[in-house]
């Protein structure tokens, strides 16, 4: 279905114990919007602001693919756009993602630029183009703005084993778009930026501790999901695209070796 403008653009937000009215401020949300605050008890909240509604879910469990998954659980917009606490989102971001959707009306998915610091880089795309099965583990969660009807039609959810307050540390949003390509939704990325990410008050992200031989492990891990026969090679490809950055206190050899540990322990469970 293609959609005629304008068009309803919804944020979702994944927030860990915050004021959430003043996060709308904060993250200069200019549009609808439903954010998940994962705090310490059960609320609702709803209130108008002069672009649009925005509704608010306190929940006590943790997990930040549970909190994504409630978010798109209470979405009814046209497209919906990924984002976090820490992002502070461009001035007209709505009209972006309503030209980017109106210029590619074969996209299910399409993925903007968010400006971060240049350690925690992962992407930056310059021009647009298709994401497929080879290039589809870089983007972060609040990279991704898809059609909502795309998405119920696929039965597309975030996991949650990977991820902020999951048993492994972060990957939920690459095996989201895995799940979103083998459903046959087409992806685009653009180099249209929409926001930038900011640090957190509380200091630092809530899942990365560090190059530490966990982050190692669980990232051979997500390679066993992401990549199957392949993992290793793309494990080795990740350690050698990364090594000036990641492997300054443990080196690449021992890193290669507890990446192959998460991905082996992966097959040792499937044959068990």
């Amino acid at each position: 279905m293609v959609l005629q403008s304008p068009v309803k653009v919804q944020v979702l937000v994944s927030a860990v114990k915050q004021d959430v009215r003043a996060l709308a401020e904060k993250m200069r949300i200019e549009s609808d919007a439903v954010i998940v605050n994962q705090c310490d008890g059960y609320n609702y909240q709803e209130w108008h602001t002069s672009f649009g509604k925005i509704r608010s879910f306190d929940m006590a469990e943790r997990g930040v693919g549970l909190s994504r998954n409630t978010a798109l659980l209470h979405a009814d917009a046209d497209i919906c756009l990924f984002s976090d606490e820490d992002i502070v989102l461009e001035k007209g971001y709505r009209d972006i993602v309503q030209e980017a959707f109106l210029q590619k009306p074969d996209a299910d998915i399409i993925l903007f630029n968010v400006r971060v610091a240049p350690e925690r880089r992962t992407y930056w795309n310059e021009q647009v183009k298709q994401v497929h099965w080879y290039n589809y583990g870089r983007y972060p969660a609040y990279s991704i703005s898809g059609r909502l009807e795309a998405f119920r039609r696929a039965n597309v959810h975030f996991s949650l084993l990977f991820g902020g307050g999951a048993k492994y540390s972060n990957g939920e949003d690459s095996l989201f778009l895995k799940d979103c390509l083998h459903a046959g939704m087409k992806i685009y990325a653009v180099p249209a930026c929409i926001g930038e990410e900011v640090p957190r008050e509380s200091g630092g992200s809530t899942w990365f501790f560090g190059f530490t031989e966990k982050f190692f492990k669980d990232r051979g891990v997500l390679y066993h999901y992401l990549y199957g026969k392949l993992a290793g090679v793309f494990a080795l490809r990740f350690l050698l695209k990364n090594k000036s950055g990641m492997c300054a206190e443990i080196p690449i050899q021992k890193a290669y070796h507890l990446m192959k540990e998460g991905i082996r322990s992966q097959k040792r469970r499937k044959k068990g």
